[in-house]
């Protein structure tokens, strides 16, 4: 299957389906001797794993990331680094009534028409499932680039009508955290919380958005032409299941404002006064944070009973059961920062490719 692999010099393949004995990746181009902290990689998973509270996915995952290859004793041995994650909680009848039907704005018709097969099985390979290979890349990257003082605030910044009024801030960890939703605005969390369990009691979804900044990335990562850094991530945020929008800086919002609006003044230092450019500029980064947002659908599996097409082509009436996210938000923003901190390690190691000044 091809598509299953992303990165350059640092690239991840995955493997698995959503309810198949287990889903894994295998790793290349991790630098060797750098002490691995098994731990943190684990929280990250944790952080995505389904079942953390009564607004998302009741199913029950231990999501515990087994490494095959590539470490020994705690440190990277610079070669494949293999790794699998085992799934415990599946619930195949209850997907018994899709093998035969498509729900409508999901991968089930798609993947049909492509392979002629699919694993209507909690959406097989297309199941936002698969995301928890690119969390564990993502944790890895993330440690190197730490070491490099790299920082990232990830965090929900808006879920349906309900949005911060303060966007492109920074914010700590411990912030975020604090609420289940993973927004740091107290007040705005609980409004968004309300707001979730209404859309959840109605048995319907809603979409939202993630806003990503990234401190200490020095001026001069990215490729020219084709592979600008924020095509690289625009094009990473896209691969994530339900994501519909990428924008980086003004985004947007740049089209109502004049040249002289949006231009970011230089200061002395290199640094600028503003950062509608959100960090990037020419497709390469300028030193200033950068600044992205990620738009997310609303979950295509609702619990209303729906017209769907049969695969003998009828329009039929269903009820869509199984265990689904009334909003994917929230468990999204571990996935976004994880293919942040992907693309950026691999512009890293291109950058000391080319024997250019870090």
């Amino acid at each position: 299957m091809s598509g299953s692999s992303y990165g350059d010099l640092f690239r991840l393949t995955t493997f698995g389906e959503s309810h198949g004995p287990a889903l894994g990746g295998v790793i290349e181009g991790f630098p060797a001797q750098f002490d691995i902290d098994i731990e943190a990689i684990q929280g990250a998973l944790n952080r995505r794993r389904p079942g953390q509270s009564h607004l998302v996915s009741p199913r029950q995952e231990a999501d515990q990331v087994e490494f095959l290859s590539g470490i020994y004793e705690g440190k990277t041995t610079g070669t494949p680094i293999g790794f699998i994650v085992r799934n415990q909680d599946q619930q195949s009848a209850d997907y018994t009534h899709l093998k035969d039907h498509y729900r409508p704005s999901h991968a089930d018709f798609t993947y049909t028409q492509k392979y002629g097969i699919r694993d209507h099985r909690g959406g097989g390979r297309s199941s936002a499932r698969e995301t928890l290979c690119r969390v564990v890349a993502g944790a890895l990257a993330f440690q190197y680039l730490e070491k490099l003082g790299l920082r990232f605030s990830c965090y929900v910044e808006q879920i349906g009508e309900v949005a911060m009024v303060r966007q492109a801030h920074w914010y700590e960890d411990s912030d975020i955290e604090a609420s289940l939703l993973r927004c740091p605005d107290p007040v705005v969390s609980a409004e968004m919380s309300n707001y979730l369990e209404e859309i959840r009691q109605a048995g319907d979804t809603i979409g939202g958005a993630i806003r990503c900044v990234v401190k200490g990335v020095p001026a001069g990562w990215g490729e020219p032409v084709f592979d600008k850094l924020h095509a690289e991530l625009g094009k990473a945020m896209l691969s994530i299941n339900a994501v519909k929008g990428f924008e980086i800086g003004s985004g947007f919002g740049a089209i109502s404002m004049r040249g002289s609006q949006h231009n970011d003044a230089f200061l002395p230092n290199g640094s600028t006064v503003s950062n509608h450019s959100g960090g990037v500029q020419g497709g390469i980064s300028n030193g200033m944070p950068l600044s992205f947002r990620v738009a997310f659908k609303p979950v295509a599996s609702i619990q209303h009973e729906q017209k769907v097409l049969s695969n003998n082509g009828e329009i039929v009436s269903l009820e869509i059961k199984g265990r689904h996210d009334a909003c994917v938000v929230p468990r999204a923003v571990p996935i976004v920062s994880a293919m942040a901190a992907i693309v950026l390690f691999d512009f890293f190691l291109k950058q000391q490719r080319n024997n250019l000044p870090l």
